[in-house]
């Protein structure tokens, strides 16, 4: 178990932020490692530090997180006492007030359930992706039977820095994320975080109605995170899985009212004469 994750409900109370920060404030992060835990454990560790400490932040909140990555995998390469050969993906989702920001390099995968609709916040970097396998290919890359270089399952990631060259130079193994933005409403009833052992096993639309049902149940982000898990296990997932589930509302999402549609048929008078007759004719 390689994987790593984080879970900061108040992010003002957290980094003891000034009034004008802006609130309500939130920081979620999944980190699914290989090849050793320490690239996992690093970032983990470090990126929000990352973030908030970037001269963008919180203004301009895009930059600053693309920034983070980037910086958090050269502090990463510096570590003499961290095996750098060890790497990791990381998807990261941050919310100020009701602005929704998430953040990936890899194939980790952000969902939003909005009243029962699967959103997909983020997009898997693997290699055989059309716009990854140009990225890779343009910059020397090779994709053998699904892997970067014969080697990664992942076209970014944080850390193998043995598949990497200097720092700033250009690779096929990239460490920045590609970032989706959204307002939150009234609709978006919550967001679902997982590394690709749940998402080898369901879709994005299985897993919000999986976790949609289990909150109407019980409303417990916590204990829909354990099922969502259970469920992949139950499927026969061959890798680990990582699972956070964010609630946008104290209240469970309410049921879905389906309206109810009331055909009206009427027939013409000549139908109605052509009609008595046959029936006529068979009495």
């Amino acid at each position: 178990m390689e994987d790593e994750h984080v879970c900061i409900d108040n992010l003002t109370e957290y980094l003891g932020a000034p009034s004008n920060f802006p609130s309500p404030g939130a920081f979620y992060g999944v980190f699914d490692g290989h090849g050793g835990t320490d690239a996992a454990s690093f970032v983990r560790n470090n990126i929000l530090t990352f973030i908030t400490e970037d001269s963008h932040f919180p203004i301009c909140m895009e930059k600053a997180i693309k920034s983070a990555f980037v910086k958090a995998d050269y502090a990463f390469a510096d570590d003499s006492e961290l095996d750098i050969s060890s790497g990791t993906t990381a998807l990261t989702a941050i919310i100020f007030g009701r602005t929704l920001i998430v953040a990936n390099a890899g194939d980790c995968r952000a969902v939003l359930g909005r009243r029962g609709r699967a959103i997909e916040m983020s997009k898997d970097h693997k290699p055989n992706c059309t716009s990854e396998r140009l990225r890779i290919e343009k910059l020397g890359g090779v994709i053998y039977d699904g892997y970067l270089n014969g080697q990664l399952s992942v076209a970014r990631a944080l850390g193998d820095w043995h598949m990497k060259g200097p720092k700033g130079s250009a690779c096929p193994l990239s460490a920045e994320p590609e970032l989706q933005e959204t307002n939150l409403t009234e609709e978006d009833e919550f967001l679902i975080l997982g590394c690709d052992g749940l998402w080898d096993v369901m879709s994005s639309q299985c897993a919000v109605t999986i976790a949609r049902k289990e909150l109407m149940l019980h409303n417990d982000a916590e204990r829909c995170s354990r099922e969502l898990v259970r469920e992949a296990l139950k499927r026969s997932t061959c890798d680990n899985v990582t699972v956070i589930v964010v609630c946008f509302s104290l209240d469970p999402p309410p049921r879905i009212e389906i309206p109810q549609f009331r055909v009206r048929r009427s027939i013409s008078s000549e139908g109605l004469n052509l009609l008595k007759g046959v029936l006529n004719s068979n009495s």
